[in-house]
């Protein structure tokens, strides 16, 4: 379904109109779609042409999100569209992320649907995730705001290469976010993915400073951005600009898409990334797509608060009003 798009302004040259949902800002000439070919100008006014319209639909566990602080065990029913904002060359959604429609897999549903499927299969959150919801933002607001209205947390996986209109307009809808750091040196945020850095990570530093919860994930990849160097600098941005209570899931990249030609990321470097999160004061690090100890410990006694294997999850009862039982330490969890 096509509906007028928000966020956009009519540019007073040739009928062109500005897109501000994502930090592109595409300036769409009359006939014309912006960059994730999914908003377009018909007789200078913007529409967004997949209202209703997703690409995958499946029941996960909350952990596979990454969200390992939040709602620990639970359900999230988890939507995705097509298209994105950015062109990442080791996307591993790629089948969906770069494509605007695919009629052989879209499904079409109305936000009051979505929310009574969450309801009817007992999850908790739904998770807006596979491809960059930022792209759907309309359908992705309605959905969440219905959700709400139901007791349903809504969850955001994104790359937070939105506007900070966008942000602005979807963040009281927002429980809990996951962004992707995809690195901190803007020359490959260009290279590999057509987009700038300093969009996201004043978009991470709006997110912290709100009520809603925040996990970082950074995926290595072999010989790009998995130096020790690099590690540092991204964990620096985490603790000076952020905070040291923010989970950071480290993930091991393989080939994928348009970078067939790299190697999986060598464990010893998960690990010495690990290990330079840990020193540097992040209290909670995990390491994905490895075979590797994913059990939260407090960060202050050592105690296991939750059991992790694979996305079996085990909460031991041990977080009581925010802390751990053992120490009394304040933990960074939303258990409900």
């Amino acid at each position: 379904m096509r509906v007028e798009s928000i966020l956009y302004n009519k540019l007073d040259n040739n009928n062109n109109v500005q897109c501000n949902i994502c930090n592109h800002r595409c300036i769409i000439p009359k006939n014309h779609k912006g960059l994730c070919n999914l908003r377009e100008n018909i007789n200078s006014v913007l529409y967004f042409n997949n209202y209703g319209i997703l690409s995958s639909l499946n029941i996960d566990p909350i952990e596979k999100k990454p969200l390992y602080h939040f709602l620990p065990s639970s359900l999230a029913y988890s939507i995705g569209g097509f298209s994105c904002n950015m062109s990442c060359l080791a996307c591993q959604n790629y089948m969906i992320s770069q494509e605007s429609y695919n009629k052989s897999i879209a499904i079409e549903i109305s936000p009051e649907d979505i929310v009574k499927n969450a309801i009817n299969h007992n999850c908790k959150s739904i998770a807006y995730t596979y491809n960059e919801p930022t792209v759907s933002l309309e359908y992705v607001h309605d959905i969440a705001s219905i959700a709400h209205e139901n007791n349903i947390k809504n969850v955001f996986i994104s790359n937070g290469y939105m506007s900070p209109e966008a942000l602005d307009y979807i963040l009281p809808y927002i429980d809990a976010f996951n962004i992707d750091l995809k690195f901190i040196e803007n020359t490959l945020y260009k290279k590999i993915c057509n987009a700038n850095i300093d969009g996201v990570l004043e978009n991470l530093k709006t997110i912290n400073k709100s009520n809603s919860h925040l996990e970082i994930t950074n995926l290595l990849i072999d010989n790009l951005n998995d130096s020790k160097e690099d590690i540092e600098k991204l964990v620096n941005f985490i603790v000076n600009q952020l905070s040291t209570d923010i989970p950071l899931h480290f993930s091991r990249s393989f080939p994928y898409f348009k970078m067939m030609d790299i190697n999986p990321t060598k464990e010893f470097r998960m690990m010495r990334g690990y290990d330079i999160a840990k020193n540097m004061g992040l209290k909670y690090v995990y390491l994905g797509n490895i075979s590797s100890n994913q059990n939260t410990y407090c960060p202050e006694c050592g105690e296991i608060l939750i059991k992790r294997n694979g996305y079996f999850t085990s909460d031991l009862g041990k977080i009581i009003n925010g802390k751990c039982s053992n120490c009394n330490c304040s933990l960074n969890f939303i258990l409900e």
